[in-house]
């Protein structure tokens, strides 16, 4: 913790010029002496990104709101320990953060609520010109999707999606080594959110792991709100996890865009399943049926010709891991076995190990700051993400991640409901950038690094 605090103070002094996309830097440029950051919600993600804030010397919090008071309690008990005054509060209604908003003292606001609450919270905070920084996914519907992209140009006022994995420090050396061309030409990508969540889902809070059954009211954390999703949607309700990293990679929104989406889902039946097994059959909850498929898997066509296979696979009992892998004409990185192969480098039809490679290629903001994101969470990338967005944030310029890529990444579930709906029927993608997709300059995720 100390760690981390003193680097960014060092930093914020000395202006110490290294950046993740145009304009990402530590501490240089127009800003606050002091970023003052409002937290919209402080339950197990929004603690997370507290206590990354407050590790930092140039940021105050001074307001938070949640409409669960053990969550305000909780997170006045971090503050008062990290040693700042204590914020203003708010939660007394589900609206309460748009008194928030009106604050002066207030100039970025991070999102950490419930998924249905993301947008409309995200379009006050920028209408009320605050920085915005928005927990994944960003968007549940097109009109959602739309209403990012139309409100940041409205506004003017700048929205950075809090995609922690495009930070993986795995995910950046294999983004180096796409840079440098040693996959040469890029030709397919697979990914997506492979992660045995139904304890997350259904549980009672009264029992132990893999034990509860019970969601909505009677449920606890994501359990009060997430397994809705899962009873009245069959689409890949959280893509970005895979999409945004692999997007990064084959610059969408940045001369390249997803052109089409089609979809397929399996068969429902690993909530039901984990149901009756925990808490048998005549459980209240095993008569549900539950509309999302277990396994979704969509397949994305881009404007350059790559394809992108996207997978969403929370509901059934499996290790976690996002799928990954990278393929060109000169070789590919698969997550899965953290293997590797490139033409003349590798032997013959056989596989390398990646850990040396991903090594050779680590990423320079990792090999210089890596040890400073000790303990920030999620492996360390939760610290680069958090800097990403304050740095942005007191600079007010656009930020690695914006708004359209808010909108493009997050627009695959409901055209993946769209086209499970129809049979697996391609859905055309928005360009959201309204053709300056052709124009926009790809970020360079290398600059001052080396």
């Amino acid at each position: 913790m100390n760690t981390r605090r003193n680097f960014i103070k060092k930093t914020a002094i000395v202006g110490a010029g290294i950046s993740l996309a145009p304009n990402f830097t530590f501490g240089i440029g127009k800003s606050p002496n002091k970023l003052k950051v409002g937290m919209i919600g402080v339950g197990l993600r929004g603690t997370n990104h507290l206590n990354n804030v407050l590790n930092r010397e140039d940021v105050l919090v001074t307001a938070i709101c949640d409409i669960d008071p053990k969550r305000i309690s909780n997170a006045l008990d971090i503050i008062e320990k990290s040693g700042q005054k204590k914020p203003e509060i708010f939660g007394i209604s589900d609206y309460d953060y748009r008194n928030l908003l009106e604050l002066k003292n207030v100039d970025a606001v991070i999102i950490a609520t419930p998924w249905l609450w993301h947008t409309r919270m995200a379009k006050d905070a920028m209408l009320a010109g605050k920085y915005t920084g928005l927990e994944v996914s960003a968007a549940n519907t097109m009109e959602e999707c739309w209403d990012l992209v139309n409100t940041h140009e409205q506004t003017g006022t700048h929205l950075m999606i809090l995609e922690n994995v495009n930070y993986r420090r795995d995910v950046l050396a294999v983004l180096n080594m796409v840079k440098q061309n040693v996959f040469g030409e890029l030709v397919h990508f697979r990914c997506g959110y492979q992660h045995d969540l139904r304890f997350v889902k259904l549980n009672d809070g009264k029992t132990a792991y893999g034990k509860g059954v019970e969601f909505g009211e009677k449920g606890i954390s994501e359990s009060v709100w997430r397994t809705q999703h899962s009873l009245l949607r069959n689409a890949d309700v959280y893509p970005t996890h895979g999409a945004g990293p692999i997007a990064a990679m084959c610059d969408i929104n940045r001369g390249n865009r997803f052109l089409s989406l089609t979809a397929n889902a399996s068969k429902g039946i690993g909530l039901n399943d984990y149901i009756v097994k925990n808490g048998g059959k005549d459980h209240p909850n095993a008569k549900l049926k539950f509309k999302q498929g277990d396994v979704i898997t969509s397949t994305i066509e881009t404007a350059n010709g790559e394809t992108i296979i996207v997978t969403h696979d929370c509901n059934l009992p499996r290790p976690y891991s996002l799928g990954f892998r990278v393929q060109g004409s000169n070789g590919l990185w698969e997550k899965d076995g953290d293997r590797i192969y490139i033409e003349g480098q590798s032997a013959p039809h056989r596989w390398d190990s990646s850990k040396e490679w991903l090594e050779k290629y680590d990423h320079p903001l990792w090999k210089k700051y890596g040890e400073h994101a000790q303990g920030a969470g999620h492996g360390g990338m939760d610290f680069f993400v958090i800097n990403a967005f304050v740095e942005s944030a007191k600079q007010n310029i656009a930020p690695s991640m914006d708004a359209y890529d808010a909108a493009a990444w997050s627009a695959i579930t409901p055209l993946s409901e769209l086209s499970i709906e129809n049979n697996g029927e391609p859905q055309d993608f928005p360009d959201f950038t309204r053709g300056n997709w052709i124009k926009r300059r790809p970020y360079n995720w290398m600059k001052d690094t080396y």
